[in-house]
């Protein structure tokens, strides 16, 4: 198992994660992942997958969480937005998958749904939130090889605890900062004092390039730009192409509007790490909250009415504790997910997996404090 970036002893901000450093963190969310690997008849590399993230136990249908959106770049697209934007309601799963395959992974979530829930005679609908990055270097896209029964296999494997990193589900064939990327995740727990909440990240990371990496505020793809060895170079034709999608999950009571203030500040962690000039990266994140419930609804509430018992939200004055839990997160996810990832090769391309040696070397020549304390032994 590759290290992930607190193994090696990197810390990134002020506000500690949680125990598993994963949006898993905030109770009840589960995150699931679905492989689709192997090559065609005619040679073509597959290396795709689907990734599903539940925001809490049971359906999303019956149980919607207050949910906001937001885009930093446009060059991609999504499902469901449009209703999170109208109804601040998140009231499906979030899956990420690559971006020819959101038709697909979208209808299966509405059957699936439909498949659990009793045929009461209501009129229903279901507008699932799928999330895309574009995989077609390293994986036969126009091959759609995504089918319904990978997001039924994503769905039956979604757990709470560890999450798998990297080269995994939605994230097999993505490539980030010019190294194999992929899914990462991290989390931040407040203090007591600061309300005692956690906010959990997961990206599905496709994008930037390499001289522009940062890690803990140091320049680190400077120095690996200049290196010489063949296992540092990444055989792409167009660096910086992609995307990256982000879910931001949190147990703090906050209202759409909030959830909407959370979701932008993934820009501030994609920043932090080189990211987000690109103009051919589309990047748009969703974050939600799980710090209200819905109540059993009276045979009145059944026709429409949204019914917690007390609805809660966390004052606007004591919010800043949560946007910084949100851009750290971010920002640590996607180092993971680097780190995590690893080489992999598909249709007459190479993106190579950032090891923890090539990315200490970096750190140290980038005057890194850790190389002084002895981090890089």
């Amino acid at each position: 198992m590759k290290s992930r970036a607190r193994d090696l002893q990197i810390q990134f901000g002020q506000l500690q994660p949680g125990p598993l450093n994963a949006i898993t963190d905030v109770p009840g969310v589960r995150v699931g992942h679905s492989n689709v690997r192997g090559r065609t008849a005619n040679g073509r590399d597959i290396n795709t997958g689907v990734t599903v993230i539940e925001p809490r136990a049971g359906s999303t249908t019956q149980q919607p969480c207050f949910a906001g959106v937001h885009i930093l770049n446009g060059n991609g697209d999504a499902t469901g937005l449009e209703w999170i934007r109208e109804a601040g309601l998140l009231t499906s799963p979030i899956a990420f998958t690559n971006t020819h395959s959101v038709g697909v992974v979208r209808d299966a979530l509405v059957a699936l749904d439909r498949q659990d829930r009793p045929d009461d005679g209501r009129l229903y609908w279901n507008m699932p939130v799928v999330l895309e990055t574009f995989d077609g270097l390293l994986n036969d896209i126009n091959g759609f090889h995504v089918r319904a029964e990978h997001v039924a296999e994503a769905l039956d494997r979604a757990v709470g605890g560890p999450v798998a990193e990297g080269a995994v589900g939605g994230g097999s064939g993505m490539i980030c900062h010019e190294y194999k990327g992929g899914i990462g995740t991290a989390s931040r727990r407040l203090s007591a004092a600061q309300g005692g909440w956690t906010v959990g990240a997961i990206v599905q990371a496709n994008h930037g390039t390499r001289r522009e990496l940062r890690v803990d505020g140091y320049p680190v793809g400077r120095y690996m730009e200049k290196a010489t060895s063949p296992f540092l170079r990444a055989d792409l034709p167009h660096p910086g192409m992609g995307s990256i999608v982000v879910c931001l999950a949190t147990d703090a009571p906050l209202l759409p509007h909030q959830c909407t203030r959370l979701a932008q500040r993934a820009s501030i962690g994609i920043a932090r790490t080189g990211g987000g000039n690109e103009d051919c990266s589309g990047d748009i994140f969703v974050a939600f909250s799980t710090g209200n419930q819905q109540l059993e609804a009276t045979a009145y509430e059944r026709k429409g009415a949204f019914t917690c018992d007390g609805l809660r939200m966390v004052n606007n004055d004591h919010i800043g504790d949560l946007f910084l839990a949100a851009s750290e997160a971010v920002e640590e996810a996607i180092i993971n997910a680097l780190l995590a990832a690893t080489t992999t090769e598909g249709n007459g391309h190479t993106a190579r997996g950032l090891d923890a040696a090539t990315l200490l070397k970096a750190l140290r020549q980038a005057g890194w404090p850790g190389a002084e304390r002895g981090d890089l032994n």
